[in-house]
């Protein structure tokens, strides 16, 4: 996952798919998708020729423990902070009591407090939870904590079991009486009470079921003990006994289910960001650093025994949910497991690679032990571990990715050179996966790709996040990759919200992902999961609270396309779309993020020397339009002075929307902050425009990001970074669809942003097991596409199944309101050749007898 900053959270809603001179402006029905005069189009398909095989494994899941995916989430364990171990390095609304409060029945008292001491459970779960009781109160009296669950509490059903445990040790001789209940947050008992008696000053797993009575999502947990003494708790947990498969420490089986049915080929875990960021080093008592890379050998063995960890994503994870559940989810599904393990380079904004060479060898040697724990025999010393777990089989491991967009393609490769060489030593059937970096071209990603070309890497992960803008441009994208280079991995790709119309730019490009098979041999969407009540990232696919989830409309898309892979691509050929090209237009911009900046001299003249807009500043700001909460924006000494460091996207506009052939010309300096100017032309508006962002991403890197409808693509970047205090002459010529940047008097760069957003895609492939061509048609405009289909030869059969997906481009689907949904029906086909009509904002599938 990229950093945060790199793809910020949309706020500009998609309206549509294409720009205006694509095709003709639509018509738009109230209750429906737009709808504009139907468009011809042809479609033939060659049987006799042979196309790439599609493998097994082509479309999988990228899970990541981001959007509190794990605890609260997939994991289904319903305490929240069940160890006391939350912690202000997580998240600085965290203590260690976060979620619990203290509680007393028919008058108990006593005090409750968390303690990190020598009678710890143990080094690796350090805090607990002391009650020093009183004795006070009538008879049944008692006192404790009680918990509050994730959001807005725990979620418990009518009829369903949950089993309780707890770690307890108690100073009493004669044993302390914790009573254990479930009631809403206005008191009401959903479930009769367990009553379990705790015996001796030594920690001890005691554990209960009841059955829930009613069902409430505001459901509270409480543990009081009675009488006097001393009583320890530690690992307070409650489990619905319904989970995934029926596993114990197993997964919430809503979430789980949605994630089978995409029926995904392989399952990469456990990330994105959380693999590489953080410390590298090992957890070493007691002075043990929270924020760590994710390394699997803590993930497993007895949960109570896993330590925590500060997520890269502000909040705690518990491990509860580690190497040894991925694995046993990945086979559960039937899909392939695709560990990524940290290659000692962090990514993710933090960009810093790590040189001590044990260090290197330590994670060297964990990574072979990971295949071990996944492939070695039962009497093998991590196999044996796996079988203690309970899976005495190899897991068959066959896959395994070093890294994650690493921004320092040098230093990542020399790294990661060093796992790939003692791997394929050891262990030459496994498939090592290298990266490109978290961005879809520029610098990075052409230099990783160098250095695994170069190096013969089997297989590198892409990853990138981009404008469903992009993603219709971009189609023919692996068309001419090597063939005998190495396999893509397209380990992380999304166009930016859930919206119906990223769904489709999303299905037009996975059209080209098919037809070229033979390279992109992996491919999954990403985020996987997001609680709505706590997400860092949008878009994901399937969104969940305490009660229900939902797939997203990119779900709905994926799960088509997952379902009715095929196995082999039949070749096919189709008209396009007439597209006319109109020059960039808009007006200029001023913007910084995170950074205060000055700017002066902003001229801006039309190719033909006419004078558009001059402003030195000395009559003040009049000429430029501010939006409120954009900065701080103020003349100062003669300039254009953003001066707030806190602010982000600070963008002022002037001049007209209709500008085009034009020079934009402005001197700028930076004062102080993290980055450096940006620098904006053809602005319709906020979400509709280019910026040069010079300095960007830390002040990393330079690139030109174009915005339509809010979500960003880039044109073209470099390694530019901007020094304080210095004053910077910036340049930029717009010429019809080209653009040209001048550094102080020096060009920088130049693209032409021509490439066409071709709304009408489709491929076809054959399913050997039903003996179907599957004919799979996106149509992402505003008018029907009534389509001539040559099938090359007469089908078998004169009726042919449909799915179809159809909504208007803006639509979104919630908990309450499915609008994207698959429509099952039939289509008669006369012969060889036929004419069918793809409705607008649709992806059609046809399964045909051949």
């Amino acid at each position: 996952m990229p950093h945060p900053h790199l793809w910020p959270r949309l706020t500009v809603p998609v309206i549509a798919l294409l720009l205006g001179t694509l095709v003709a402006a639509p018509t738009r029905a109230e209750d429906g998708p737009s709808v504009a005069e139907a468009t011809d189009y042809s479609l033939t398909v060659h049987p006799g020729r042979t196309g790439p095989a599609i493998g097994d494994s082509m479309y999988g899941v990228f899970y990541e423990d981001i959007n509190h995916a794990a605890d609260g989430g997939l994991y289904a364990e319903l305490v929240q902070n069940r160890s006391f171990e939350y912690d202000r390095a997580d998240n600085a609304a965290y203590s260690p009591m976060t979620a619990w409060s203290e509680a007393s029945v028919s008058g108990g008292t006593g005090s409750a407090g968390t303690v990190d001491d020598e009678q710890r459970l143990n080094e690796r779960n350090r805090r607990y939870l002391r009650l020093d009781l009183d004795g006070a109160g009538d008879r049944g009296a008692g006192f404790g904590v009680t918990n509050s669950g994730y959001n807005e509490g725990l979620t418990l059903r009518r009829g369903e079991r949950y089993d309780f445990s707890v770690w307890a040790r108690t100073d009493r001789p004669t044993g302390t009486l914790l009573t254990v209940g479930a009631r809403t947050a206005d008191g009401a008992a959903l479930a009769e009470p367990l009553r379990i008696t705790a015996r001796g000053d030594r920690w001890t797993k005691y554990t209960g079921t009841f059955t829930a009575r009613t069902s409430a999502a505001d459901g509270r947990l409480t543990v009081t003990a009675g009488g006097s003494g001393t009583v320890r708790l530690d690992m307070i947990s409650l489990f619905p006994r319904d989970t995934y498969k029926g596993r114990a420490n197993g997964l919430r089986k809503d979430l789980a289910e949605k994630t089978a049915a995409l029926d995904p080929g392989f399952l990469r875990f456990p990330g994105g960001c959380i693999v590489n960021t953080g410390s590298h080093e090992a957890y070493e008592a007691p002075d043990w650093e929270r924020k760590r890379s994710y390394q699997w050998k803590d993930t497993i063995g007895p949960v109570e025994q896993r330590p925590v960890n500060a997520n890269f994503w502000g909040y705690n994870q518990t491990y509860g949910l580690g190497y040894y559940e991925y694995f046993q989810f990945a086979e559960d599904m039937g899909a392939m497991a695709l560990p990524v393990v940290p290659a000692l380079v962090t990514g993710c904004g933090q960009n810093k690679a790590t040189d001590d060479p044990a260090l290197l060898a330590r994670h060297v040697q964990d990574t072979l032990d990971l295949i071990e724990f996944a492939n070695g025999p039962a009497d093998s010393t991590w196999g044996a571990k796996r079988a203690a777990m309970g899976h005495p089989a190899p897991f068959g491991l066959t896959h395994l990715g070093v890294g994650n967009e690493e921004n320092l393609p040098d230093e990542y490769f020399a790294r990661f050179t060093e796992f790939r060489e003692a791997i394929e030593a050891r262990y030459p059937d496994i498939t090592v996966v290298g990266n490109s970096g978290p961005d879809d071209s520029g610098a990075t990603f052409d230099r990783a790709w160098q250095l695994n070309r170069d190096a013969g890497v089997a297989m590198v992960d892409e990853h990138y996040y981009n404008s469903p803008q992009w993603f219709l441009e971009n189609n023919a994208r692996y068309d001419t990759y090597d063939r005998q280079g190495p396999k893509v991995f397209l380990g992380e790709y999304a166009s930016l919200d859930n919206r119906f119309s990223n769904a489709l730019a999303e299905a037009a490009f996975m059209t080209g992902l098919e037809r070229n098979a033979d390279v992109v041999e992996l491919a999954s969407y990403a985020p996987l999961l997001a609680d709505t009540n706590d997400a860092q990232w949008r878009p994901d696919m399937i969104w969940f609270d305490n009660e229900k989830s939902w797939g997203s409309a990119n779900y709905e898309m994926q799960k088509l396309f997952m379902n009715n892979v095929g196995d082999r691509v039949v070749p096919s050929a189709a008209s396009s779309t007439p597209a006319t090209t109109a020059p960039i237009t808009g007006a200029v911009g001023l913007s910084t993020w995170a950074t205060s900046a000055a700017y002066d001299d902003v001229q801006v003249t039309g190719a033909d020397g006419s004078r558009l807009l001059s402003d030195d500043f000395t009559a003040g700001d009049a000429q430029w339009t501010k939006a409120a909460g954009r900065g701080t924006w103020a003349v100062q000494d003669g300039a254009y002075v953003q001066s707030d460091q806190s602010a982000e996207d600070t963008l002022v506009t002037a001049g007209d929307t209709g500008w085009q052939n034009y020079d934009m010309k402005v001197k700028a300096t930076k004062k102080a902050g993290k980055e450096g100017f940006l620098v904006a032309f053809g602005v319709k508006d906020t979400g509709n425009t280019y910026w040069w962002n010079l300095g960007g991403w830390g002040n990393t890197r330079s690139a030109v990001e174009k915005t339509v409808d809010g979500a960003k693509q880039t044109m073209t970047e470099d390694a530019t970074t901007i020094e304080t205090g210095r004053a910077y002459d910036i340049h930029v010529q717009v010429r019809g669809r080209q653009v040209t940047l001048f550094l102080d008097g020096e060009r920088w760069g130049t693209f032409t942003d021509d490439k066409p957003a071709e709304p009408f895609r489709q491929v076809v492939t054959r399913d050997d097991a039903t003996g179907e061509l599957v004919v799979k048609v996106v149509n992402a405009q505003a008018a029907d596409a009534r389509t001539r289909i040559d099938l090359g030869a007469k089908p078998a059969s004169r009726t042919a199944r449909l799915t179809t997906l159809q909504a208007a481009p803006d639509a979104v689907n919630t908990a309450e309101d499915r609008q994207v949904a698959p429509r099952k029906s039939t289509l008669r086909v006369d012969g060889r050749a036929f004419t069918h009509t793809f409705p607008a904002h649709s992806v059609t599938f046809l399964r045909i007898k051949e």
